[in-house]
């Protein structure tokens, strides 16, 4: 059942204890970047006597393979990455997402834009600001109205524009990231207003991982260095919803040949587990580059033999 997004101010409704999770989107199979990630998010919940979820992140349904989620839950079990309860899909979660985006209109915090990527590129050319490829724009707040204000139903969920947050005039986020320290984004200065709705009706990343956290009483995330850009956002989406911040540690991400991340988009090849010695070359490459050294590596240690060695080495 969908908690209403009320309930997840009350601490006391809430699991406590650590509890982690690994949110893979479902656009093909794991490569080596994600089984790092995964890994990593798995050994800080073992050593810490927490829990370990799984989410398949199927939110934005255009780019999810059928049977993806499949693969990845198939290539986790032969890793010996086991979760501990029910695994959650964002696509059967609208109604949270629902709740909270008509929160953040009661709080008339939200208003239509009908801003293509291109009127974007071109206001802040005529800014003089160029966005350099792969970056994000910033956007310059075209659509934002003079005066905030609340909508009704039918314009919320009605209107075919894109769904932005009108964020403060001082909206600087910091916070203390397990892995890299101390953090700090000037959310005006590098993102601008951003989207919670897209102008298809999708819910965006950045409020679908925030309000799922919180239902799921997420208090440590572990995920690849890629994704501490969006953080910003996420702890001020937290903020405004009244949820608990959990603890951020990012993971260096793997890259190619060419120096770029792994990912689906650059063709990064699937990893193979289809048997035990594949899966435990897999493991060791991923613990290799997360900075595990001096691991047990024979014919005769059993998967699970081997990641306990790698959780009792893990943050040591």
């Amino acid at each position: 059942m969908i908690l209403a997004v009320s309930k997840l101010k009350n601490p006391s409704s809430q699991p406590v204890g650590y509890r982690g999770r690994f949110a893979p989107s479902p656009t093909g199979p794991l490569h080596a970047g994600s089984l790092a990630a995964a890994l990593g998010s798995w050994l800080d919940a073992q050593k810490n006597g927490g829990q370990w979820l799984l989410r398949i992140e199927d939110l934005d349904t255009p780019r999810c393979v059928p049977g993806a989620d499949q693969q990845i839950q198939g290539q986790l079990a032969a890793c010996g990455l086991h979760w501990d309860e029910e695994i959650t899909w964002q696509s059967r979660r609208q109604e949270g997402y629902q709740a909270a985006l008509e929160r953040l209109n009661s709080l008339q915090l939200l208003y239509p834009c009908t801003c293509s990527r291109q009127i974007i590129a071109n206001t802040l050319a005529q800014q003089g600001i160029n966005t350099p490829r792969n970056q994000e724009m910033v956007y310059p707040g075209t659509c934002r109205p003079e005066k905030l204000t609340s909508y009704t139903t039918d314009e919320l969920n009605g209107n075919k524009a894109a769904w932005r947050i009108a964020l403060p005039q001082h909206s600087e986020i910091t916070f203390e990231d397990l892995a890299l320290g101390a953090q700090q984004q000037n959310l005006n200065q590098q993102v601008g207003d951003f989207v919670l709705k897209r102008s298809d009706g999708l819910f965006t990343y950045q409020l679908a991982v925030v309000v799922d956290d919180a239902l799921q009483g997420i208090t440590h995330i572990v995920r690849g260095e890629d994704l501490l850009s969006n953080t910003g956002r996420q702890i001020h989406l937290q903020n405004v919803l009244e949820f608990k911040t959990p603890h951020y540690r990012h993971l260096p991400l793997v890259l190619d040949e060419y120096g770029e991340k792994l990912s689906k988009q650059t063709l990064a090849t699937q990893i193979q587990t289809q048997t035990d010695a594949q899966a435990h070359a897999e493991l060791r490459k991923a613990a290799k580059h997360l900075g595990l050294r001096d691991l047990p590596d024979g014919e005769n240690i059993t998967i699970a033999e081997w990641l306990h060695a790698a959780t009792q080495a893990w943050g040591t």
